[in-house]
């Protein structure tokens, strides 16, 4: 039992912190970014100071070059003159001088295989980091499209439902009203024509549109017969 406690605790943190990087997971990408941008200055100092150690290099080389051929001159003028011991003196310094120039020879190979490899892995992290850049943009646009997305329904759709819906009503009041005038209307011009009816036919004009009493007294003594 204890045990099930213990591991429901744990998975309770690790869930919480899961939920905590996933809500920060914007902010934590910059920072990470910004980090690697930090070291990627660095690797790219690093290159810079390979690079000036090479060129020290093959600067102490060009020396030594010039040196050797120097002393060589020297050595074949001592032979001329039969200073056979001045020759032997720069012999000695030559040889000196050559383990020196390979020595500097090799450092300076290493230097320049550094120099590539560095340069290599500064090109490869400077465009993954561009690309995570961009990836950085395009996730802060959606992130603030989600949020303009999610003020949508609480606010602006309900006003607009509650809009439409006044804009019914108001048109459904228009409406009647405008059935209600027709009618209205139609009422009129019917009793205006029956009116005049009536008007007409009380000067004789067409049939009566009543009976009067000695009509109807009439038939009536008809019948009686």
């Amino acid at each position: 039992m204890f045990k099930r406690i213990t591991t429901l605790i744990r998975a309770g943190a690790a869930d919480a912190e899961e939920a905590f990087t996933d809500a920060q997971a914007l902010t934590i990408l910059r920072q990470q970014l910004r980090d690697a941008a930090e070291g990627l200055e660095g690797a790219k100092r690093a290159v810079a100071v390979v690079m000036a150690y090479a060129a020290r290099e093959q600067q102490s080389a060009a020396r030594i070059a010039g040196q050797i051929a120097d002393l060589e001159t020297r050595a074949l003028a001592a032979l001329g003159r039969g200073r056979e011991d001045l020759a032997t003196e720069a012999a000695t310094a030559i040889a000196d001088l050559q383990a020196e120039a390979e020595a500097t020879a090799r450092a300076i190979a290493h230097y320049d295989a550094e120099t590539r490899r560095l340069r290599e892995t500064v090109n490869l992290a400077e465009q993954r980091l561009r690309a995570l850049q961009r990836g950085r943009q395009i996730a802060d646009a959606a992130s603030r499209t989600h949020k303009l997305r999610g003020t949508l329904p609480d606010g602006v759709t309900a006003s607009l439902t509650e809009a439409e819906a006044t804009l019914a009503r108001l048109q459904a009041r228009q409406s009647h009203a405008e059935a209600v005038e027709s009618a209205m209307s139609e009422l009129g011009r019917a009793a205006s024509a029956e009116a005049t009816v009536a008007r007409l036919a009380a000067a004789g004009c067409g049939a009566a549109l009543r009976h009067e009493a000695a009509q109807v007294l009439a038939r009536l003594r008809e019948k009686s017969l």
